[in-house]
């Protein structure tokens, strides 16, 4: 009787439940604020403070600011960029019987920007001419004395021979399928005058610069705006 019981009593009762692996914590107010605080802090170390922001956006900014633009760039030491008539006769003086190519340009003249590199790499290929810069915006009564119409425009002078040639060389109506070739022509064009008017030869006279055109009249003849087409 007993055995049975025992056995009845082995079969009947359910087995032991295993014990808990990590106990439960009963967390405290205190301690949940200070969970909180800790999740926090990692949060804000994972980004950066707003302060730090706004440093790296100012600098940015200067960073870019302080890049030269297109037409502050120098090829070389026989590359000047004129402000004034009284700087541009000068520099015309100063250049005595070498032969100087003259650019008038515009900064905001997309014809002009494209040609600015192949024009430098020109002027390294040669380092015995001058080229002379003109801004047109800060020097319209003199361009317009000298027919400056449209942007890009070139002058070549030498010494006592004064104004050599003098033509513009605008992309306005290139197409693009055209483009590449219409650029060619003009590097090369550029190229030939200048083959042509830099050989040597004996002075004549003194400089006579630009020649008989009054550069410092008080009123400057009625002449159209420079045209300059966007690309």
């Amino acid at each position: 009787m007993a055995n049975a019981y025992l056995r009845l009593s082995l079969v009947a009762s359910p087995p032991p439940s295993p014990p808990p692996l990590h106990p439960p914590v009963l967390e405290s107010p205190r301690s949940r604020v200070s969970h909180q605080r800790r999740h926090r802090a990692a949060s804000e170390a994972l980004t950066f403070p707003p302060r730090r922001l706004d440093h790296l956006k100012v600098h940015a900014v200067v960073t870019e600011d302080e890049r030269p633009k297109w037409w502050e760039k120098n090829a070389g030491p026989n590359m000047i960029n004129v402000h004034s008539t009284e700087e541009f006769i000068h520099a015309l003086k100063e250049a005595g019987d070498k032969l100087v190519l003259v650019e008038f340009y515009g900064t905001w003249c997309a014809s002009c920007r494209a040609l600015f590199p192949k024009l430098c790499k020109t002027v390294q290929e040669n380092p015995d001419i001058l080229f002379i810069m003109v801004n047109f915006d800060e020097n319209k009564p003199m361009c317009k004395r000298l027919n400056v119409r449209v942007l890009p425009y070139f002058h070549f002078y030498r010494g006592a021979d004064g104004l050599l040639e003098s033509f513009s060389c605008s992309l306005a109506k290139v197409s693009k399928s055209y483009y590449k070739m219409y650029t060619f022509g003009i590097f090369q064009k550029i190229k030939d005058a200048i083959a042509i008017h830099n050989t040597n030869r004996c002075s004549i006279g003194p400089p006579i610069g630009v020649g008989d055109v009054n550069l410092f009249e008080s009123s400057p003849p009625q002449q159209q705006p420079a045209e300059a087409g966007s690309r």
